[in-house]
Order: C-alpha cells, then structure tokens, then sequence
C-alpha cells in the first residue's frame, strides 16, 4: 500500500523510472515543449525545477550536478547557456502544464509541458499588467483624467492660433527686383536707306518725250 507515499511509481522500477524522467528532462530542455500523459507530467515538474535554479549559476560544481541528472552534455550546455540567462529573474515556476484532452485506446489524461518563458502566447509584458485600484485611487484616477485632456486641448489651441509667419515681398521690393532684372533690350533694326530714286514727278512720261523728239526732228 501507498499510505503516505507522494510519489508516484509511474508503474515502474526506480531504475527505470529514474531513466525515463532524465532523457523526458533532457528533451524538455532542448525543444522547450513536450507531450506527454498527465501523470508523468507532474512528475517530470518536480525533477527538472530544481534543475533549471541549479542552472542559475554557472559553475562547475554545478554542471557536474546537472550532467549526473541528465547524462546528456547537449542538454546541460543549452540549460546553463541559454535557459538559465532566460529564466535569471523568476524565483521558480519554469514550466506549465497545458491539459490536452483523452488518449485513445486507454483513455489516459494527456498535456502539454512546456518552459514558461519560451511560450511568447502567454507571456505579458511588465507594462501591460494590470495594478489593483481602491474606489479612493479610482476617484483620483478619474479626477486627473479630465486636467490632462483640458492641458491637450489648451495646447492644441495654441499651435492652432499661432499665426503662420509667411515673407511676403513688398512692392518697392517687387519694383526694384523688375529693375534690377538685366534684360536685353531689342534695338529697333534700320532698314538701309536706298538710292536716291527719282519722284514720280521728275521722271517725264513717255508720250511728252516722244512729241518732243519729233519737234526736233
């Protein structure tokens, strides 16, 4: 019988069961998820937690420690690399258990356990949790509100009526600029005067000639 006894034999020797539970440890450490039955999830909880704080610190004490647990150096360089830098800053709790419905054929209670902070889906960043509020700080709250929208809008405001400085050119300026402008100016072209030809009135018409040539003949 099992009066008193918390743990669980898993069906098992404790050869075997001490086996299982360093290569399911080893495979946690190094896909950062597993699936497995309900059962051995809870048991690998409590084997491989003290393992990822004694991961915390790097020393060689304590990789000898790990390695006789896991007996997988792949497994003992990403937890003291790269898990224990991840999880430096929380006191406990690495893993979660995610229960995952009924195994078909025995109807064993299956899951998923994962490392907390490897699981970006429920992570929450320290600016968005929420802080308790009495009814006191909520009235404050609420008084306050209203001074910061009247500052915005105090300061919209004045951007708006703030008149927009634009240079605009005077018309001295303009004249002095139309002036100053060096544009050549088109010089009217003189035709060439043309030989003096004789007027209409000098020239005598050809009949007048004629009578007089037969005069004189």
């Amino acid at each position: 019988m099992r009066h008193g006894n918390k743990n669980n034999h898993l069906g098992r020797t404790a050869s075997h069961r001490e086996a299982m539970l360093s290569n399911m440890a080893a495979s946690l450490i190094l896909h950062k998820r597993i699936s497995t039955t309900l059962a051995k999830a809870k048991e690998l909880r409590k084997y491989i937690e003290p393992l990822i704080t004694r991961g915390k610190e790097d020393t060689t004490h304590s990789r000898r420690t790990v390695f006789s647990y896991l007996q997988n150096k792949f497994a003992v360089s990403e937890l003291f690399r790269n898990i224990s830098q991840k999880v430096g800053d929380r006191p406990g709790g690495y893993t979660r258990i995610l229960k995952t419905g009924f195994r078909k054929g025995d109807n064993a209670e299956m899951c998923i356990i994962e490392l907390v902070d490897y699981n970006e889906t429920y992570t929450v960043n320290e600016d968005k949790k929420k802080t308790t509020k009495t009814r006191r700080g909520r009235g404050k709250a609420k008084a306050e509100e209203p001074k910061t929208e009247s500052i915005k809008q105090q300061a919209e405001v004045e951007e708006i009526q703030e008149p927009v400085a634009v240079e605009t050119p005077m018309v001295d300026d303009v004249q002095e600029t139309v002036e100053t402008t060096d544009t050549p100016v088109v010089e009217e072209v003189q035709e060439p005067a043309a030989p003096d030809a004789p007027t209409v009135e000098e020239v005598p018409p050809i009949e007048e000639e004629k009578e007089k040539e037969k005069e004189n003949e």
